[in-house]
């Protein structure tokens, strides 16, 4: 696999879990876990959306590398699955209160 493809993963993979930082303790605690571990994630929280915007870029320039090199239909598929990833990562950023509002309901 290519370098810009891995680093097209690492940077989504990361952007889905800044971006289920609000969500995930909701989660949790709804599994019984406690909630006195919490404070941290308002750390995580305040770099969002640039983490956000950088695997945006990642995904975007991994796109254009495999254009160029004429790669682009052996990865396409790894491609769009960087792509979904990223965009599950905004998603969940801009309905993280509804999220968590549905999440309060069930407790």
């Amino acid at each position: 696999m290519q370098k810009h493809l891995s680093l097209s993963y690492l940077g989504s993979l990361s952007a889905l879990g800044v971006a289920t930082c609000c969500v995930l303790p909701m989660t949790m605690m709804l599994l019984g876990l406690g909630g006195s571990w919490l404070a941290i994630f308002g750390k995580i929280a305040a770099v969002s959306y640039y983490v956000l915007a950088i695997s945006t870029t990642l995904v975007a320039v991994s796109w254009l590398l495999s254009h160029q090199r004429g790669s682009l239909p052996k990865l396409k598929w790894w491609l769009w699955g960087t792509t979904a990833m990223t965009g599950l990562a905004w998603v969940v950023v801009f309905y993280e209160a509804r999220i968590n509002d549905f999440l309060i309901m069930q407790m």
